[in-house]
């Protein structure tokens, strides 16, 4: 086994995973028959644009509808109409987007069909406060949030129970329809309830929970929003309640999907492919560090496998801010990587998020080798005071070794590949 370029061979793999999970892919399968009635496509995040695109071009019968995505990331359709606003902290065109969307399900009957397309990002996209609560206290929250290092898990819990549409309250407001919801999946553990926090599905935290979380990270809390949590006002529609009777969701794709497509890629070339797992959680830099030292025991002792490999793994890490470098959760991964191996013979790595987009920069992450070291060491570069300044984009951008792919309208997170040669 021979690999010319071990850049082309980890590209090749992030570009076979992303392929994988991609709408065109993925949701056709999954599309209900027609209703006797009307059809309404409602839908939001990063990979809304092309499902609604997809569910249009495989359709059967009349639609209308509107999903909302981030800017950038449209695709072009004709019954449906896509809107894009911000992300990762929300804006006035997501708020505008929401209160349509919630307008689009009034006067539906029990013969209506509404097909919510949800995936990754649909959080920030899908902004409408609750009563007494302005969109500039949820962007301060959400941006707060954003830096403390917080899992999506607990960002998303938190968005619920502040929100006029999320956990669940958009699925209340179309009945009696019948309700399908098809998910692109960006979490950890694929609950649908959390990705983009579930705006259709019913969901089981409570007020008290969110407000443990904010204190847990030290956020302030405004006296109306403390109100609103301690008062149980924000308290999101629960499983038991059965207006959901009449609805449905489907996960349609998922990271372990995007890894099972790499890992057969590679096997298509000769390599081994090893899946640590779909769904690892944590800082950046400390699961950088754990795959430096896995890496370097692979190349060095031959356990736990036997090169020539490649290590695959997904999940979404996060990234306690404290410098004030640019870099999102990949690069940061990369970065404490390279600072680890600093230049160990033989391995090369790749991370990227699958949304073509990594953090708020303009790549999907970075790659590294076994020159990245002295390449940085001839532009007078510390990987180590780089990371310490949270810049793993100031690190590869001067190396030449970010990948840039533009927006690839599907989102399941972290994608991170470990050639050992």
């Amino acid at each position: 086994m021979t690999i010319a370029s071990p850049r082309d061979f980890l590209l090749s793999l992030y570009q076979t995973a992303v392929a994988a999970v991609s709408a065109s892919q993925c949701l056709p399968a999954f599309l209900p028959p027609p209703p006797s009635g009307r059809t309404i496509v409602i839908g939001a995040g990063k990979a809304a644009a092309a499902m609604a695109q997809t569910v249009e071009r495989h359709w059967q019968g009349e639609l209308s509808g509107l999903v909302v995505t981030r800017y950038g990331h449209g695709a072009r359709c004709e019954k449906i109409e896509v809107i894009e606003a911000a992300h990762p902290v929300p804006d006035a065109a997501g708020q505008e987007a929401a209160k349509r969307i919630l307008a689009m399900t009034q006067g539906l009957d029990r013969e209506d069909l509404v097909l919510c397309l949800i995936s990754g990002g649909g959080s920030s996209l899908l902004a409408l406060p609750a009563e007494g609560i302005t969109l500039e206290q949820k962007q301060a929250i959400n941006k707060a949030l954003l830096k403390s290092g917080a899992a999506i898990s607990e960002m998303n819990c938190v968005r619920k129970h502040l929100s006029a549409i999320k956990g669940g309250r958009l699925g209340l407001a179309c009945a009696p329809a019948r309700v399908v919801t098809l998910l692109i999946s960006d979490v950890p553990g694929d609950d649908p309830r959390i990705i983009a926090s579930g705006p259709t599905l019913p969901d089981d935290t409570s007020c008290a929970e969110a407000l443990a979380i904010l204190r847990k990270y030290q956020i302030g809390i405004p006296p109306n929003i403390l109100a609103h949590l301690e008062s149980g006002a924000g308290e999101t529609p629960k499983p038991e309640d059965p207006r959901f009777a009449r609805h449905s969701h489907h996960i349609i794709a998922t990271a372990q999907h995007a890894l099972d497509a790499a890992a057969y890629y590679a096997g298509t070339q000769g390599v081994a492919a090893h899946i640590l797992s779909d769904g690892i959680e944590g800082e950046a830099r400390d699961i950088g560090l754990m795959h430096a030292a896995l890496a370097r025991q692979v190349a060095e002792k031959g356990q736990p496998f036997h090169k020539p490999c490649v290590i695959l793994s997904g999940g979404e890490t996060t990234v306690t801010v404290r410098g004030t470098g640019r870099g999102g959760r990949n690069a940061e991964f990369l970065l404490s990587l390279a600072h680890t191996l600093n230049g160990h013979s033989g391995i090369y790595a790749l991370a990227c998020d699958t949304d073509g987009i990594d953090g708020s920069e303009d790549n999907a992450g970075a790659y590294y080798e076994p020159a990245s070291a002295q390449l940085a060491a001839t532009h007078q570069l510390s990987a180590r005071l780089m990371l310490e300044n949270n810049d793993g984009y100031g690190y590869f951008s001067a190396l030449d070794q970010l990948i840039v792919s533009g927006p690839t309208r599907t989102n399941v997170n972290d994608f991170r590949a470990i050639l050992i040669l």
